[in-house]
């Protein structure tokens, strides 16, 4: 009776995951097992290059200048997004009702990105590294604040008394007591924060085009203008390397989150 219990529940676990998994396989794991096998090939003969796409990549002056814009934007743009999204959610999280309000800081993130462009250009005459990051965060503060207040409304209220009873302040309450119990939620927001900031170039490409000013020239522009050129394999070489450094990132971040 055990063994068959125990069948019928992996059966339907595997039923009911089977599917997700395998969309991501056909659609993700597969299409990126070909990208890497691509990096080492080249383009017009599908030969064995070893090495050489990566080191054209990393030599390359425009992929080098799009690196260190991107995290120039991530080291500015991420910290700021995080600070602001968390000071708006305690000032929120005071309030009892609070539905209505929701929905107006949500309707940025809800707003499709031509749109977003169109308001750029009409505040922001100046197209610099100053308006891309003031459009990131007017896009994304709203469910940097949901993601807070979620955080938040999960602190147990017996700790926060507990404290004040103790004499500790409002300062020392959200340093000793607030922070270390969103711990889960400073990951999420940090992590797909550093997702979404590797999205903004469709902001920069939309005003800029193809060769915007170099302050703001970012990845996904090196990509395009490879993509053009029909220069696959550098194409192929780069999104491996970056996907090496986002999953670096990510494993890095939940070791020391989690210490």
């Amino acid at each position: 009776m055990k063994k068959k219990k125990k069948r019928k529940e992996w059966m339907y676990f595997m039923g009911f995951i089977g599917v997700s998994l395998a969309g991501v396989l056909v659609f993700v794991l597969i299409p990126f097992a070909d990208v890497v096998r691509r990096s080492f090939m080249t383009v017009m003969s599908g030969e064995f290059a070893g090495l050489n796409n990566y080191k054209t990549v990393i030599h390359n002056q425009a992929f080098r200048l799009a690196v260190k814009n991107t995290l120039h934007f991530v080291g500015v743009a991420i910290p700021l997004l995080v600070v602001i999204g968390l000071a708006a959610a305690l000032v929120l999280s005071r309030i009892r009702d609070i539905s209505v309000i929701k929905s107006l800081y949500l309707f940025p993130l809800a707003m499709p990105t031509a749109t977003v462009v169109i308001v750029w250009r009409m505040f922001f005459y100046r197209q610099d590294f100053e308006s891309l990051v003031v459009s990131y965060l007017w896009k994304n503060t709203g469910y940097t604040i949901v993601l807070w207040l979620a955080g938040i409304a999960g602190i147990p209220n017996e700790l926060i008394e507990a404290s004040r009873v103790d004499g500790a302040n409002r300062f020392q309450c959200l340093i000793f007591v607030k922070l270390p119990c969103l711990k889960g939620s400073v990951y999420t927001i940090v992590i797909l924060s550093f997702l979404n900031s590797m999205k903004i170039y469709r902001e920069a490409y939309l005003v800029g085009g193809s060769y915007p000013n170099k302050d703001i020239y970012l990845l996904q522009h090196t990509f395009n203008n490879w993509y053009v050129n029909l220069e696959f394999d550098k194409m192929a070489a780069a999104s491996v390397l970056v996907a090496m450094v986002l999953f670096v990132f990510i494993l890095l971040f939940q070791y020391y989150s989690q210490r």
